[in-house]
Order: C-alpha cells, then structure tokens, then sequence
C-alpha cells in the first residue's frame, strides 16, 4: 500500500504498479471520513493508515456501488460496527443487485461488478448538497447511475470515484484508454458521464483525486482536455 498526502486528503494506493485501486482518508478534526473501501484484501491496510494518522474512522462513505469500491465493507465494519456507512440513494439500489433503470435514465445496461456476498448495507442515503463533515455531496452520474463525487470546502479538492481516472491518462468515464481501459469497461453511460464531467469542472478544484490513479493539482486544463476527448466521440 502507498500513502499520499495532499493537505486534508491521504489516497491510499492499492497494487499501484499492476491495478491501481484507490481509497482514500479525509481528515476532520475529530476524526477521518473513509471514501470507499477498495477491495475485499486492503482492510488492514485502511485500519493502518488511519492508525498512522493518529485519528478514528468516524464515516464510510461510498463514490458507487462497484466491487473495487466496496470490497473490504464487510471487513471494516467487522471492526468498526458503529461507524456509519453512506451511499447515493440511488446506488443503493445497485448494491441490492437491483439493475433496473428509471425512465428518464438512458437505457443501456448498467455495468461493472456488485459483490453478491458483501452483507454489509449503508445506513444514510445521499443526495446533491448533503454535508459529510466538511464535504458537500455531488451527484455525477454516468459510470453508475448513482455515482457521487465530494467537494472539501475547505481546500476545494475533489474525490471524484470513477467520474474521472488518471491511470493510463487522464479520461472520463467511458474514454477507453488502451493503457487502462477497466473503468471504461465498467461504465453505464458515457453521455451522462460526460454531463456530469463538465459539471465537476463548473466546481473550480483545486486537487482532483480519483479511483484509479495518482491525484492531479491544478486539474483543470486537463479535465477540460478529457471532456474535449469524450465529446468528439459521443456528440
């Protein structure tokens, strides 16, 4: 496991060389809010970097339901039972293996693995604007139906889940790159992965922190640049 600290923002890297998960530990002044949960094997590791830090896990909270997101849920709460975990109303459903899709969603099948054995169920349903300490929620659907990202008002970083991905260069959901093509593979809608792109980029970040790859400073050229590679193959 790697650590890399970028003000209140530690990503924890998984199998950085070969599949590059990330989780990451945003720190609060009573403790730390965990953004997803990787894979089922990286439990230890998260207990060990929030040890480092010195502070409690306080929050679980999930970009989407996808198993690299999800993996070590059941684990951590083996340990943790009374932290609570969060995930977008709409993702909650996804975790119940429910795949069906709303009207007003494009109909194409939704992608990706859910874990069928993960017992564990988030007790709080998010929605746009709901404060998570000192992160406020933002719905970007379009890798899942339910995908979130969260905004540190404080610094202005951003952990955006799969929304975006850095490994193998910068992309959105959907924009295969031959280098890392997985979070492609397992994306819903690449037209409303591309909305809610643009409307990560309306936020102004300072810092944009993702599932699969190293975190980006001053992201905005190439978040600019990644929705431009999208659009050309999709409008």
């Amino acid at each position: 496991m790697r650590i890399t600290k970028n003000g209140f923002v530690y990503q924890l890297t998984f199998m950085a060389s070969v599949f590059p998960v990330n989780c990451y530990l945003v720190e609060e002044e009573d403790g730390v809010t965990l953004i997803d949960a990787a894979l089922g094997f990286c439990a230890k590791g998260i207990l060990k970097a929030a040890d480092t830090i010195g502070k409690p896990i306080t929050k679980i909270v999930l970009t989407h339901a996808h198993e690299d997101h999800v993996g070590a849920l059941d684990a951590l709460k083996e340990v943790l039972p009374e932290v609570p975990v969060y995930i977008s109303t709409r993702d909650h459903r996804l975790m119940n293996d429910d795949r069906s899709l709303d009207s007003h969603e494009e109909q194409t099948p939704i992608k990706g693995g859910v874990p069928k054995k993960c017992k564990t169920r988030a007790n709080i349903l998010l929605k746009e604007g709901d404060l998570v300490g000192s992160l406020t929620v933002i719905e970007t659907p379009g890798h899942t139906p339910g995908s979130l990202a969260f905004l540190d008002l404080r610094t202005k970083a951003l952990i955006a889940g799969d929304a975006f991905q850095t490994r193998g260069g910068i992309a959105v959901a959907g924009d295969i790159k031959p280098w890392f093509p997985f979070p492609a593979f397992g994306t819903w809608s690449k037209k409303t992965a591309l909305a809610s792109a643009k409307k990560l980029i309306s936020y102004q970040p300072k810092l944009l922190a993702v599932g699969h790859g190293d975190m980006v400073e001053a992201p905005l050229t190439v978040m600019e640049q990644a929705v431009k590679s999208l659009e050309r193959k999709v409008v």
